[in-house]
């Protein structure tokens, strides 16, 4: 469809009229969609220099480890390059019901859902669960895909300050009699902060609603066994769902739920984001079932883990970085407006270090900032590259 085309159409105006991001490709700044050539762990390829990757979310490393890539190459010559159809017809592989077996075990819950992503996982089980008359509480810094969810279902959202459960408690008694769930973040993927699920829990309990805790970013990371946020909070059986991710700690792509049985049940036969899409391929589930086996093998993966989160934190607040309340292995560092932190992400790039800028909307436009993450394989004298190269630039451009 060429331009003139275009100008006749009004619903295309929208495009015509958006400049923002060419205006940005034009300075040189735009750090979106960036393609990687080559992946070394922590290393990466772009535009034909090594970089330090400060910006993934695969907190233990796992992506290139051994087992994880010898199980899903053994998938693809088994089972073949994809299941063709989704999970409710012929897409439902025995791998996809060891892996449902192994997440139920590992999590303490009766039973598990493989959805394709996370994001389907969270559209899934929301929209399946809270229906007509029913209300669905969300955090304010939850998740799109929950955001998402909550839309996709015919109940009603409502949404609370972040953390501020005494606003969740007017908001629950509000909703008087009517199926309520809490849906929240174990770890919100932007601040790094973790849900304060005991006070959740407790509000929750007063007015007979449901919890949920997305742990996304959780799962690997917290908990005695990296088994999440209900696990480090010691509140496994009062947390009645527990979802997540396997592109994270995982090292791979899909999503899951996990509950009492009779949930999971019901969710298998309503969730049109499961009956509708086509399964998780085989190798990237026995890639799953591999990674979930190291995680709980190489305990050591989650101890380097931490110290390299502390040794993050220490360095970033000791130059004087602003992070936030992150308790995390995710670090935001404030910069503030929007063209500084397009030029401090630049500069760091240009250094060899790759981070994440976060913009408009998803914070204020004076709030901007580089999203960075840490690894369990990273070495100390990467860590130390990083933070050198953060206090060299951040001093020149007065961040510091």
């Amino acid at each position: 469809m060429d331009i003139q085309t275009l100008e006749h159409i009004a619903l295309f105006d929208k495009c015509r009229q958006f400049t923002k991001a060419r205006e940005i490709q034009a300075a040189g700044l735009y750090p979106y969609f960036k393609p990687i050539s080559e992946s070394e762990d922590t290393v990466v390829t772009i535009e034909g220099k090594k970089r330090i990757m400060l910006g993934s979310n695969n907190y233990l490393g796992l992506t290139h480890h051994p087992k994880v890539l010898e199980a899903a190459q053994r998938a693809l010559y088994q089972y073949g390059s994809g299941c063709t159809g989704s999970r409710f017809l012929n897409g439902t592989l025995d791998l996809h019901r060891q892996l449902e077996d192994a997440l139920a075990r590992f999590l303490g819950k009766e039973e598990c859902l493989v959805f394709s992503t996370g994001y389907n996982a969270n559209l899934g089980f929301i929209s399946a669960l809270v229906g007509r008359g029913d209300v669905v509480m969300l955090d304010k810094l939850d998740h799109a895909s929950i955001v998402d969810g909550a839309k996709m279902s015919f109940g009603e959202t409502e949404r609370f300050t972040h953390g501020d459960l005494a606003s969740l408690d007017r908001k629950l008694e509000r909703a008087g009699a009517r199926g309520s769930m809490i849906v929240v973040d174990g770890v919100y993927s932007m601040e790094g902060d973790i849900a304060d699920l005991p006070g959740l829990l407790r509000v929750a309990r007063k007015h007979g609603a449901a919890v949920a805790v997305d742990d996304a970013h959780a799962l690997g990371v917290l908990g005695p066994n990296g088994d999440g946020t209900a696990a480090h909070f010691g509140l496994i059986e009062e947390t009645d769902i527990i979802a997540g991710t396997f592109s994270k700690s995982l090292a791979s792509i899909g999503g899951f739920v996990a509950a009492a049985e009779p949930i999971i049940h019901y969710i298998r036969h309503h969730s049109r984001p499961l009956i509708f899409t086509a399964s998780l391929p085989p190798a990237n589930t026995a890639g799953v079932i591999a990674a979930l086996e190291v995680l709980q093998v190489e305990t050591d993966r989650r101890d380097r883990l931490w110290a390299n989160t502390r040794h993050l934190h220490e360095g970033f607040r000791s130059l004087g970085f602003e992070i936030g309340p992150t308790e995390t292995p995710i670090v935001p560092v404030l910069i503030g407006p929007m063209e500084q932190t397009f030029i401090m992400w630049r500069r760091l790039f240009d250094a060899g270090v790759f981070t994440n800028p976060v913009m408009p909307p998803a914070v204020q436009p004076s709030q901007c900032r580089l999203r960075t993450s840490v690894m369990a394989t990273h070495t100390p004298d990467q860590i130390d590259y990083c933070l050198e190269q953060f206090a060299i630039i951040g001093r020149e451009l007065g961040v510091i």
